[in-house]
């Protein structure tokens, strides 16, 4: 089965090509040649994850799926949830959003958060959602290189490091997107 990721972003890629099982022939964006940024105008993530998925399944008519992915911390009402990439500015920078998110917890003891992904699959022109979620808390400091945007300030339930000091074997069976994805590949069985 061929597969497009709709996404530019290299790590998610490299994260969920670790995952995908051989039989599963998967593009990425920029191997299909699509350049163009897709505008994530939806006030939900599930929207967003439709909204990639619609537009390269109509672009291309290949079958596809897309994700968009969160952190919602307790303390903020759930923010920055649908803006965690852009939490400090269009410029999508994880340090500067760290820093942010850090500032706004500064004086707070509740530190729960979760990360929440969404996978959009159409498949033949039939869409399909898939969501999955990894509850953990947020420390006062980035600890750790691996992973990408608030890893180093989210250690999840049951470990007592972050996602950025776990290696990326353990943090790809635990995480939201690779439950998420697990959820998909399992459905991907059956048809």
């Amino acid at each position: 089965m061929k597969l497009i990721f709709a996404t530019h972003n290299n790590n998610k890629l490299k994260e969920v090509k670790s995952l995908m099982p051989h039989t599963i022939e998967l593009l990425s964006l920029d191997e299909i040649n699509f350049k163009t940024e897709i505008e994530e105008t939806s006030e939900t993530i599930e929207g967003n994850a439709l909204l990639k998925a619609r537009t390269i399944y109509g672009t291309t008519g290949i079958n596809c799926f897309a994700d968009d992915s969160g952190l919602l911390v307790e303390a903020l009402n759930g923010a920055p949830g649908v803006y965690s990439a852009r939490f400090a500015g269009e410029q999508k920078n994880d340090h500067d959003n760290m820093n942010k998110l850090l500032r706004e917890l500064y004086d707070k003891t509740n530190r729960k958060a979760h990360f929440k992904t969404v996978m959009a699959l159409i498949i033949d022109g039939k869409e399909y959602v898939f969501e999955g979620k990894i509850e953990g808390k947020i420390i006062t400091e980035k600890l750790g290189i691996n992973g990408f945007g608030y890893d180093p300030i989210f250690v999840p339930d049951g470990y007592n490091k972050t996602f950025a000091q776990l290696d990326s074997e353990t943090k790809n069976k635990i995480s939201h997107r690779a439950r998420a994805l697990q959820k998909m590949l399992e459905f991907l069985k059956t048809i």
